[in-house]
């Protein structure tokens, strides 16, 4: 088995973020992704984010009917700032013998990776691929990690990443990115513009449906 860990705060989820998964999930043959909503982001406390029920009812909802998506709510159960690293090892351990975990995040996300917790360790435990922007390549990850960690992988030419002691590898793939952001999307719904097309309809519908309502617009009030 193969499983792709998404991982965000999905505030809302949107057609990019479907359409990285989707690719991602071709591109490595992948059995499923799992959309993971973050709980409490800790290099993200900047701003006020919706209630976790709300960010994963509405990636339910857009996964509908896509059986290789699923989603969890771990980062909700585990409680206090959700961390990658703890994450992956709930998927070690839960997961079917001999699974292989890909993690999937952008290029921005992974350049901060350093400043993870056990990050050195997290490198270890799991594939990562990593979504660039247009016109970004790279063959080496001299500048991302301190010199120590660059050595211990290899550029492995057949499967294009970064191959680690571990055996684990890190793969940076050109997706198709759609100009669509979280943070444009909130902006749209509180200035009362349309997100048709930026969304999926029944997202859409729901973010529509309880923008009116007191909790969920007290949460739309401090967006900025």
């Amino acid at each position: 088995m193969k499983w792709g860990l998404f991982g965000g705060t999905f505030d809302p989820v949107h057609l990019g973020h479907l359409r990285c998964a989707e690719e991602v999930l071709e591109l490595f043959t992948l059995d499923k992704i799992l959309f993971i909503p973050a709980g409490i982001q800790p290099l993200k406390t900047d701003r006020d984010i919706l209630p976790f029920h709300h960010r994963e009812r509405m990636i339910r909802l857009a996964i509908e009917g896509n059986p290789s998506f699923s989603t969890s709510g771990i980062e909700d159960r585990r409680g206090g700032r959700s961390y990658s690293i703890e994450t992956v090892r709930h998927f070690l351990n839960t997961a079917p013998a001999g699974t292989e975990l890909y993690f999937i995040l952008g290029q921005d996300a992974f350049h901060e990776m350093p400043m993870w917790k056990e990050w050195r360790e997290l490198l270890q435990l799991c594939n990562f691929v990593v979504m660039t922007r247009p016109g970004y390549e790279t063959k080496n990850l001299t500048g991302i990690f301190p010199s120590d960690v660059v050595a211990l992988f290899h550029y492995d030419g057949a499967s294009d990443g970064f191959t680690g002691p571990a055996g684990h590898s890190i793969f940076f793939r050109g997706l198709t990115l759609l100009d669509i952001s979280s943070t444009d999307i909130r902006n749209r719904v509180k200035t009362h513009r349309s997100i048709r097309h930026l969304v999926p309809d029944p997202v859409r519908d729901y973010i529509l449906k309880n923008s009116d309502s007191d909790y969920f617009s007290l949460f739309l009030d401090n967006l900025p």
